[in-house]
């Protein structure tokens, strides 16, 4: 197994492999492993900021314009 086929896994035990994603909030490198308590984020930092985001509801879907048209 080269390090090019796989290049989204590693593993710290060879019989577990651990993937790698993207962090949601950086775009860094995460293990989406046990191993992580952040997962899918790559830290505390990222996972908290990520909730501050959504508390202040800065994850909204954009209100469609309304066509009625009130008179």
């Amino acid at each position: 197994m080269t390090s090019d086929s796989h290049s989204n896994h590693f593993s710290t035990n060879a019989s577990v492999p651990v993937k790698l994603v993207r962090c949601p909030n950086c775009a860094g490198d995460s293990v989406y492993a046990a191993s992580n308590p952040y997962r899918p984020f790559c830290s505390a930092y990222c996972k908290n900021s990520d909730f501050v985001a959504w508390a202040n509801e800065d994850f909204r879907v954009p209100e469609k314009p309304s066509t009625d048209i009130e008179e």
